[in-house]
């Protein structure tokens, strides 16, 4: 399957591509891709297209911000992000960005807003398929299949229920980036509340009103997304719990089934 997709754009025009994403806007085409690797610590300054975008990674892991939220996106994941939404992306490892542009009235049936697409492997090929092509390929032919599949790729896609609400209050943004860093920390709401100079109350009432979601809850998902990116990376479920500090690992795969409605072992079979 992979020799035949990559075989669907021999003999397709070749040349230099920008990698520059505003350079991108006024392509003449339903879709095109952005070809662009990036070194581990890179930031890309917060931005907005007037496209839909699927910004993906063919190898190494992204971190983005967007509609007050964020996603850790590594290579069997994208994000999908609607016309007009700003957002930003830190490079968590060398990253080989496969950004996808759609046309806003082809892209209608992807929803207003971000969410993250599991990213099956013909859909990987075919992304990979246009991106070897020129910015204005031509649209006859083959590359009017490929862009259908991938279109009927994407809304197919599974969406996975990986966002890690963002706050705005500093002291709330002071706990949640400490989170962030180490997912581990079992530290109760009244020992954060003591390190920012709030009361727990206070805490309890903006993590609810910032986030949608309650503490633990909130530890919960970045857990989450943070499982499923070393997961991927092939780290053995047991070291996982560990790692994140659940007392074991039958406690980590119970809370993972309640949120993705599979064990992780099902999980890493299935996908």
């Amino acid at each position: 399957m992979k020799a035949e997709l990559r075989a669907l754009v021999s003999g397709g025009m070749r040349s230099s591509r920008s990698e520059s994403y505003l350079d991108y806007q006024s392509v003449p085409r339903a879709m095109t891709v952005l070809v662009r690797d990036q070194c581990s610590g890179e930031y890309n300054a917060p931005h907005t297209h007037r496209h839909g975008q699927l910004l993906y990674a063919a190898e190494g892991v992204m971190r983005v911000a967007a509609d007050n939220a964020l996603w850790i996106l590594p290579p069997r994941r994208a994000l999908w992000i609607a016309p007009g939404i700003v957002h930003d992306q830190l490079m968590l490892s060398p990253v080989k960005m496969r950004s996808v542009y759609i046309e806003p009235d082809v892209a209608t049936g992807l929803g207003h807003g971000c969410q993250v697409l599991e990213v099956s492997a013909l859909l990987r090929e075919l992304i990979l398929a246009l991106a070897g092509q020129s910015i204005e390929y031509p649209e006859a032919g083959r590359n009017s299949h490929i862009v259908a599949l991938i279109l009927s790729e994407l809304q197919g896609a599974r969406t996975l229920p990986l966002q890690i609400p963002w706050p705005v209050d500093r002291r709330l943004v002071t706990v949640c980036t400490a989170i962030l860093e180490q997912p581990r920390q079992a530290h109760s709401i009244d020992y954060w509340a003591d390190k920012v100079g709030a009361s727990a109350r206070t805490l309890i009432r903006l993590f609810r009103s910032e986030t949608g979601l309650n503490f633990r809850h909130w530890v919960q998902q970045v857990r989450l997304a943070t499982a499923i990116d070393r997961m991927d990376k092939g780290q053995s479920i047991g070291t996982l719990a560990r790692e994140l500090g659940y007392s074991s690992q039958s406690a980590f795969s119970a809370m993972f089934k309640r949120a993705m409605g599979e064990s992780p072992r099902e999980f890493l079979v299935g996908h």
